[in-house]
């Protein structure tokens, strides 16, 4: 099992024991934050991020609405030909409809820019009717396809990602009805991947079979081909776990953090360091938007982005050199607002 603790420092340290005697040893790494820019804050509430290069342009994706939950949550999306002056490009909407948690991903023939959301209903106010995915495409991405549904009611596409080599997209869907379809929570979900050619039509893969109300899943394919979920918890004692599993991935091993998660995501960079960023508890009081150095194990504190109280939901592209991390945050005046940071990594 990975172990962490929080801190609001440029550098973390990873302790080694030396053979079977008590010697440790400590290498400080830096991670330096370069910059970070405020880019949206024009919607009552902004939250729920994720960044996307497509045909050498930025894009940039998050849900506008009045509040954190209820309302018509529409999807609104940015571009930047350099990532640092922003254009207002795109709006996805559906009536009555609270579209959330907005993801890109750059599908495997390159022609199409995918965007999966999950949808939810509500019987007035906040309380919640249904919920069922939805994705939109688009080819420029100015013009999108209206919404349509995917899977099954109840179920919450959370994010998708491009195999490498098969010419498939996979993400993991969690469903918090998984016996009745509908009402109060139950006492445990259901988390299962599923694989889709098109992105509109998706077959089940694996069933993730992780205790405590699993929920929002990043997975991933590392270059030794190995599958690795990231995955946010909501029952028991709350605390995020790693799965990892072989081709076919039918099977998952799964190691607990001591931290709990929200908004998971990671990349591989290039040198094949593991890289996540979540909503994380450091050393100052309070949420914060927080990057850990990962492994297929665990997790160790890496860098605290400049952030507080309803935050994190990253997007993360390393591009040139440098990790680029869209997230929310309302450290600044209360209110929930988009920013974008670039970092230095070791």
């Amino acid at each position: 099992m990975g172990r962490i603790g929080g801190m609001r420092v440029l550098t973390f340290c990873l302790m080694g024991m030396l053979g079977l005697g008590a010697a440790m040893t400590c290498r400080a790494q830096e991670a330096e934050v370069v910059s970070v820019t405020k880019i949206w804050d024009k919607a009552g509430h902004n939250a729920f991020t994720d960044l996307a290069r497509y045909k050498n342009l930025w894009y940039l994706c998050f849900r506008e609405s009045a509040g954190h939950v209820g309302g018509d949550g529409t999807i609104r999306i940015l571009i930047s030909s350099t990532g640092e002056s922003w254009v207002d490009y795109a709006e996805v909407k559906e009536a009555g409809v609270d579209l959330r948690d907005p993801k890109f991903e750059v599908m495997p023939d390159e022609k199409r820019l995918y965007l999966v959301m999950g949808g939810s209903v509500y019987n007035g106010g906040t309380e919640l009717k249904g919920m069922r995915p939805r994705y939109s495409a688009s080819q420029d991405g100015k013009v999108w396809t209206p919404p349509q549904k995917l899977l099954a009611e109840g179920d919450w596409l959370w994010r998708v990602t491009r195999h490498p080599s098969d010419g498939k997209v996979y993400g993991v869907a969690y469903n918090q009805w998984p016996t009745t379809g509908g009402g109060k929570p139950e006492a445990e979900w259901s988390a299962k991947m599923y694989s889709s050619g098109d992105g509109s039509v998706w077959q089940l893969e694996s069933i993730l079979n992780v205790p405590g109300r699993p929920n929002e899943t990043t997975v991933r394919f590392l270059k030794d081909g190995r599958a690795v979920a990231l995955v946010r918890r909501e029952g028991g004692d709350k605390k995020g776990a790693i799965g990892v599993s072989a081709p076919p991935h039918r099977q998952w091993t799964w190691s607990q953090l001591p931290v709990p998660l929200g908004g998971p995501n990671f990349i591989e960079l290039p040198n094949g360091m593991l890289v996540a960023g979540s909503r994380g508890f450091g050393k100052t009081p309070g949420p914060h938007m927080v990057l850990y150095k990962m492994t297929p194990e665990g997790v160790q504190p890496l860098l605290e982005l400049p952030s507080g109280g309803d935050c994190s939901y990253p997007g993360m592209v390393w591009h040139e050199g440098h990790l680029l991390v869209s997230y929310y945050s309302s450290h600044e005046g209360g209110k929930s607002a988009i920013y974008l940071a670039k970092v230095r990594l070791p």
